[in-house]
């Protein structure tokens, strides 16, 4: 006999019922004289002699397990999976002393869901969705995690977190997997590449089983898969469109940015641009498809922004945008006079860059800048003020729409201000 009555004893179960648990597990489960547990739980033990108590209210369940304790009765819980894994366990301890509690967690459903799917999961971030925002979850997702587990519920189904991905418009492809009623004899596995999640989001939000587990495995691949040329717009192209840096997948202009940029540098053909702090090329290609008379001059002083450049002027089929690996404002004074100069980003030599650019700038030229913190606007206002260039300020506010379970609400993007100057005062007035 084991002598487990001043202990209550929490034991995770999964849906193979009893025929997943230990012998040891299994005989405290057969000596308990009172046996908790949820309508599933319990008709695992259809012929058990214990006094059940349907674990439906949890705080009148307490009231019951108290008085069963009081009572010396021998005390089981039955519970999904790992009790201290997103479970019951939480709410227990904030009930009854640590020591009168005694957890025997059985595989949860993350790790059920990795090893079905042969992946490692040590690195994976997990992420549940019960009756929570999903704010975090986009923060992993723009993060670009290379392995996301979500606990899902009613309202965060599979094909709800599809819509959430989709809506936030992110240029990190990610293949999504959903497996339900794992270690049940109805188990189901289903794989949706990056090109099929709208399939998933179309589907209803009851197509699954109740219980499942989301897995979201990121794609490096995103250069394998080529551009339907034809399909995208002359301006404005989505953020999905472009390769990002894999450990910053969200560093780059943003498309509503970019079209701002585009409108108030006023391109024109047959020009020469210079794109300072280019990062993946989004506006040098975007000005490159555009205008393809004109010649434009991607600066990006890391070997990565040069890698990525290429590769997304070659996705995109581009010639006229020219990678220029170098630090400004060193590697300007190599390049021809510009009609148009876009700054998206300085390293720290906003004003040594100015000072070119002011030399170099063609007569009538235009100088545009995008920046989200106050001192480099500050700095930038400063050094057109002293040197007799006229400006504008537009601070730019954006807020885009993410699917939230069935509603909709309006995700704000960073604020940025972009600068437009010149030093003919009649350029503001045509």
């Amino acid at each position: 006999m084991i002598n487990h009555q001043d202990k209550i004893h929490v034991v995770g179960i999964g849906l193979d019922g009893s025929l997943g648990l230990t012998d040891k597990v299994r005989r405290l489960i057969e000596e308990a004289t009172f046996l908790v547990g949820s309508q599933r739980h319990l008709s695992y033990f259809p012929h058990h002699p214990a006094q059940k108590v349907i674990l439906g209210n949890f705080l009148e369940a307490i009231v019951d397990i108290r008085r069963a304790f009081q009572e010396g009765k021998r005390i089981v819980i039955l519970v999904s999976g790992d009790p201290l894994f997103f479970g019951l366990g939480r709410l227990l301890l904030e009930k009854f002393p640590s020591d009168l509690l005694n957890f025997h967690p059985h595989l949860n459903c993350v790790q059920l869901a990795f090893n079905r799917l042969k992946i490692p999961w040590q690195d994976a971030k997990i992420f549940s969705a019960h009756g929570r925002s999903l704010d975090e979850l986009s923060l992993l997702l723009q993060q670009g995690e290379e392995k996301i587990a979500i606990l899902t519920d009613g309202d965060n189904s599979p094909s709800a977190i599809a819509r959430f991905y989709q809506s936030l418009a992110l240029p990190i492809p990610y293949q999504f997997w959903v497996c339900e009623n794992l270690e049940a004899a109805q188990e189901k596995i289903y794989q949706f590449s990056p090109e099929e999640i709208a399939t998933l989001a179309s589907l209803s939000d009851n197509h699954f089983a109740a219980l499942n587990v989301v897995i979201l495995i990121r794609q490096h691949n995103l250069s394998e898969n080529p551009l339907l040329l034809n399909n995208l717009p002359l301006i404005g192209l989505s953020d999905q469109t472009f390769i990002s840096f894999s450990d910053r997948p969200g560093l780059m202009t943003k498309r509503e940015i970019r079209l701002m940029i585009l409108g108030e540098l006023a391109l024109q053909p047959g020009q020469i641009v210079w794109d300072i702090g280019a990062g993946t090329g989004s506006v040098s290609l975007e000005i490159g498809r555009l205008c393809p008379t004109s010649q434009v001059y991607a600066i990006e002083k890391t070997a990565m922004g040069i890698t990525l450049i290429e590769q997304n002027r070659q996705r995109l089929q581009v010639n006229n945008v020219i990678p220029i690996a170098g630090t400004a404002p060193e590697i300007l004074h190599q390049l021809p006079q510009p009609q148009r100069i876009f700054i998206g980003g300085s390293g720290g030599n906003l004003r040594n860059i100015l000072e070119v650019c002011g030399d170099k700038l063609a007569a009538n030229g235009l100088v545009v800048l995008a920046f989200a913190t106050v001192e480099h606007i500050n700095e930038s206002v400063q050094w057109f003020s002293q040197n007799n260039w006229h400006y504008r300020l537009l601070q730019v506010s954006i807020s885009r729409s993410v699917a939230v379970g069935k509603f909709t609400r309006f995700s704000p993007l960073n604020p940025v201000t972009i600068i437009t100057a010149n030093l003919s005062l009649h350029f503001f007035h045509e």
